[in-house]
């Protein structure tokens, strides 16, 4: 249990730093969960090939980074989160239209004209 919350900790860094996966945490990130090569590419949706480019970290001699969402998906994955529906209910809000803009100034009585720097001093 203390590596979990060691690992746990290294996997909050990911939300702010995102390069912080590499090779190497995307395989401890896997060992520690306990998951073989296929088991973690089943659960990530991916080939177990894929899995094998991202703990190499190469393919073909070119370097391979994951992606921010392979690994924001671990990290889901790590906190227990296996499905996501979106949240409950949920209705985009219409958005209000911006009032149009105008040369009026408001008073008490209504809209006046606004004529300059005079008018706003009492003769």
């Amino acid at each position: 249990m203390r590596n979990r919350c060691a690992f746990f900790l290294y996997l909050d860094k990911w939300l702010i730093y995102p390069e912080v996966m590499d090779a190497k945490g995307f395989k401890r990130w896997r060992k520690a969960l306990g998951y073989n090569q296929k088991d973690a590419a089943e659960a990530l949706g991916l080939k177990r090939r894929v899995v094998q480019y991202y703990e190499k970290g190469e393919r073909d001699g070119k370097p391979v980074e994951i992606p921010l969402y392979v690994a924001l998906a671990c990290y889901a994955l790590a906190q227990g989160v296996t499905t996501y529906h979106g949240p409950p209910d949920f209705k985009p809000q219409k958005r209000a239209k911006a009032p149009q803009k105008t040369n009026q100034a408001k008073t008490a009585d209504g809209p006046v004209e606004a004529e300059g720097a005079d008018a706003s001093t009492p003769s």
